[in-house]
């Protein structure tokens, strides 16, 4: 008979185990996508991670003897709970065998620590910020997991539910195909906007020219993402440091910024060519030759990913969003791109949604966060 233990990660043999767990758990799944190892060690090591700041977070794996059997990190946001008032502590990295009394003891580990901390509820996944993964796949189990998002085994969403957690946001998401041409009103709208209110795309070759922009892109997103689900704001160490870990993998063809006359930020998007494979195939390792297969990734590719889109708020609703889907589906054709993943978009966001029901789009996975009042 199994007998689960529960051990926090006091060490980095500890957190090894936490962080390659999921690699033995989906050994033979060809839909989970690894996560890059390094940024897995940056995520959860303190003097890496700038969240630790204004995070409390712990650890905790499940044992059956001496075999990992589940993982799970707990996280307490003061930053989250002083913008919403809500004292509600977090759950992300689960993972567990089939067997409910491994999850039951993984979430009642996270519970009992959030209860000692003061907290009145529960709920994930989450990560430290908006940033990190969120959402537990409840529908899609059989497609193709992205790099930005959590994949996990159909049984996950039951034992959930049957410790208590029931619905507290869903995200959909779409896969499209690429379109050979895009219909002329797009054309006509884009043209029609940035004439009307003296808009350009910024032109830009190198991603160096690129960088000084960087932190503009995360004041826009902050500022229109804030009222989204569970976000919580940047801090500066946290913004810098997204910088230094997303730019290296960013191409600025596939970052399009829409500017003002005076050359204020007024909307931007972020693209990526699909990563899955590459991923696959060097099992989330950069070296020794990892990185070989995300930069072929980056240069040959039939996928991509649509990763951040954001408009200024005083210009939503004037068609500043043909201006970015022109432009991305122009750089899309000439990249040789044929698939685009739309990944998460919370299910009440019919703005987003309605722009991609022009382009054969295909709801494919569907995700959910959970909450547990205590």
């Amino acid at each position: 008979m199994m007998h689960i233990r529960i051990e926090p990660v006091s060490d980095k043999k500890g957190l090894k185990k936490f962080i390659h767990f999921p690699f033995t758990l989906y050994r033979d799944n060809r839909f989970w996508v690894p996560p890059i190892l390094k940024n897995e060690w940056d995520t959860f090591l303190p003097d890496r991670n700038p969240a630790f700041e204004v995070c409390d977070a712990r650890c905790w794996l499940a044992f059956n003897g001496s075999r990992v059997v589940g993982r799970i990190a707990g996280i307490i946001n003061r930053l989250y709970i002083g913008k919403w008032g809500k004292k509600h502590a977090r759950f992300g990295w689960i993972d567990f065998v089939d067997d409910s009394r491994v999850s039951a003891a993984l979430l009642g580990t996270v519970e009992d620590w959030a209860s000692s901390q003061g907290m009145e509820a529960v709920h994930g996944p989450l990560g430290f910020t908006n940033m990190d993964h969120a959402g537990m796949l409840v529908e899609g189990f059989d497609e193709l997991a992205t790099q930005a998002t959590i994949y996990n085994h159909a049984y996950y969403p039951g034992h959930l539910e049957a410790a208590g957690y029931r619905k507290d946001r869903d995200w959909v998401e779409y896969e499209m195909p690429m379109v050979d041409a895009i219909d002329d009103k797009f054309f006509r709208l884009a043209d029609k906007v940035r004439s009307r209110y003296g808009l350009h795309l910024l032109k830009v070759s190198k991603k160096k020219d690129l960088l000084p922009y960087a932190r503009r892109l995360f004041e826009l997103m902050e500022a229109e993402y804030a009222r989204l689900y569970a976000s919580v704001p940047l801090t500066e160490a946290q913004v810098e440091n997204y910088i230094q870990q997303y730019f290296a993998l960013i191409s600025p063809e596939f970052v399009p910024i829409v500017l003002d006359e005076i050359g204020e930020m007024v909307a931007f998007g972020v693209a990526l060519p699909s990563l899955s494979r590459a991923l696959q195939k060097s099992r989330g390792r950069l070296f020794p030759f990892g990185f070989l297969h995300i930069m072929r990734a980056l240069r040959k590719n039939d996928r991509a990913d649509l990763y951040l889109v954001a408009v200024r708020g005083d210009y939503q609703g004037r068609g500043v969003n043909a201006i970015l889907i022109t432009e991305m589906f122009r750089v899309f054709r000439d990249f040789g791109i044929r698939v685009i993943e739309s990944n998460p978009e919370l299910e009440d966001n019919i703005a987003v949604q309605a722009q991609w029901r022009h382009f054969g789009r295909r709801q494919h996975k569907h995700r959910r966060a959970y909450i547990k009042y205590l």
